[in-house]
Parts: C-alpha cells; structure tokens; sequence
C-alpha cells in the first residue's frame, strides 16, 4: 500500500512540527526551502527536500495531501505563482490541503472577541495580504475542487521562540498599551490542530487555532522572569518606547481569538491550553537539554 505523501511548500516552524508527527507514522514528507543551510537539517530529519530550480513535479504529482505555509508578497501568494498550472492538474487527486494564515485577518477589535465568521478587516499590511492570499486560494479551490482548509494562526511560540533568552539577557521589555491583548499558539498544538483535519478532512472549512487564553504581552513576559527566579523586565509606555516598524506593527490590533469550532470540530483536547503550561514546559525542555 503505498504510504501518504504530504508536499509542504514553505517548509518552515509550524510544518516541521507536523512533519515530526506523520514521519514516524510511515508519511513520506516532501518540503521546500530556499536555504542550503536548512535543506541540510530537513534532510537529517527524513525530508525530502526540494530547493530553488528542483521539479516540484514528481513529487507533488504523487502527494496525497498539501500543505501551504509560505507567506504571500505584495505579487499574490508565491506558492500559486509557483506551482499553477500544476496544481490544477493534481488538485483532484488530493485528499486534503491546508493553508497557514494568521489572525491577523481579522484585524483591530479592540480586545474583543473575534470567530470565524467575523468580517475580515486587516489593519496591516501583513493582514490585508493574508485576506489577499485567502482568497487566492479559495478561488483555486472552487474552480478545482482542491480540498481545501484554511487555517488562521495566532502568536506562534515554543522550541527556540520563547521569551526565556531575552529574559535572561535583560534585553526583555514590557511594552505596555492599555487594553492590549494577543491570542497565542505552542507550535505542537498547531501540529496536533493539522494532524487532527487531516485525519478528518472538511473541505472549505476555516479554523482559528489559538489556545484557550488570551493575554496581555506584558503579563507573559513577567511569568517568564517569574518562573527563571529574575526580576521582571523594565516596563515603557508604548507611544514613548523605541521599537522597529515591524515591532511596533504588532500592536496595532488587539483581539481575543476565539477557537470554538477548533476544540468541537477536531476534537482537539490542546496539550498547552494556556501560556503558563506552555512556557513552564518550555522552560523545562530548555533545562533539560543544558544538563
């Protein structure tokens, strides 16, 4: 019987999380990269790597599932651009395919609570791409019947994206805005979320995949100092605080992420349902790796 084959464009945090679930699973998992460096570590880890300038054909014309996780450009979304008209020819043939998009669709709600079914009004430029990059791929699917599932990520963290190095350092900051709240996600539950669809396919289906507690950066921040035994980190007024365009484009919307249909749908019991189990458990992944 020949094993299910998954072609992961963009083969990046979330998809490498997912791949280390489905390969010991007898999964053949075929990603790209653009990086030489990067090709080298999937490569160790059982993927089948393909780079700028390899035939993406063999292989996604026997995948059985897709998935989607590179981010869209001011040109559209590069995997379309890529990979049609390709993808028309074996969009037929797929089982399932997914695509990783962000919260940030949804825009500035002002702490309140967003769902699936709230009005897609971006308040960046990386939201309004996103919507964009949807759609793409939404027309795709109707005019292919491709089966496809969106996926709307919030705050990604866990293995190397902790807040416990710059803590450590002191080059941490609570940047405080009133009323700022963020939905977050430990890269595993993504994983266990897409694994989860795949086992039970919905084309056309739209998932936020947060977990069960939005919160404050600051009081993230602060638990971490809390749980390394160090001071909290200094706290600055958000008007009057140096920050990078890109960081202070993090702020510009605040919402709570709602991740009913996720939970009820997938049957998904999450593993870190909070920043606080997800970061002690971090934490003791990181100091069980230094002994």
């Amino acid at each position: 019987m020949t094993p299910p084959h998954l072609f992961s464009f963009g083969h990046g945090y979330s998809a490498q999380a997912l791949a280390r679930r489905l390969l010991p699973q007898g999964w053949i998992v075929t990603g790209t990269t653009r990086s030489a460096e990067k090709a080298s570590t999937l490569a160790r880890e059982g993927i089948a790597v393909l780079r700028p300038g390899d035939d993406p054909a063999p292989a996604l014309r026997r995948a059985t599932h897709l998935l989607i996780s590179a981010g869209p450009t001011e040109e559209g979304d590069p995997a379309i651009a890529a990979l049609t008209p390709l993808l028309q020819e074996v969009a037929p043939a797929l089982t399932w395919a997914g695509y990783l998009s962000t919260t940030g669709v949804y825009g500035d709600h002002g702490g309140g609570w967003v769902d699936e079914a709230t009005p897609l009004t971006p308040a960046t430029r990386r939201g309004r791409l996103r919507v964009l990059a949807e759609q793409q791929w939404r027309d795709l699917a109707a005019a292919t019947g491709l089966p496809l599932h969106i996926f709307r990520l919030a705050g990604i963290y866990g293995p190397g994206r902790g807040p416990f190095a710059k803590v450590r350092a002191g080059t941490a900051r609570q940047i405080i805005k009133p009323g700022q709240v963020f939905s977050r996600i430990h890269v595993e539950d993504i994983a266990q979320v897409l694994a989860a669809s795949i086992a039970r396919p919905n084309p056309g289906a739209v998932y936020n995949v947060c977990d069960n507690d939005p919160a404050p950066p600051q009081d993230v921040l602060a638990h971490a100092a809390a749980l390394l035994g160090l001071p909290e980190p200094p706290r600055e007024d958000f008007d009057t605080a140096e920050m990078t365009p890109m960081a202070r484009s993090f702020y510009a919307e605040s919402k709570k992420v709602r991740n009913d249909r996720m939970l009820r749908d997938l049957d998904v019991q999450l593993k870190y349902p909070d920043y606080r189990t997800g970061l002690a458990a971090l934490l003791a992944e990181e100091e069980g790796g230094a002994d």
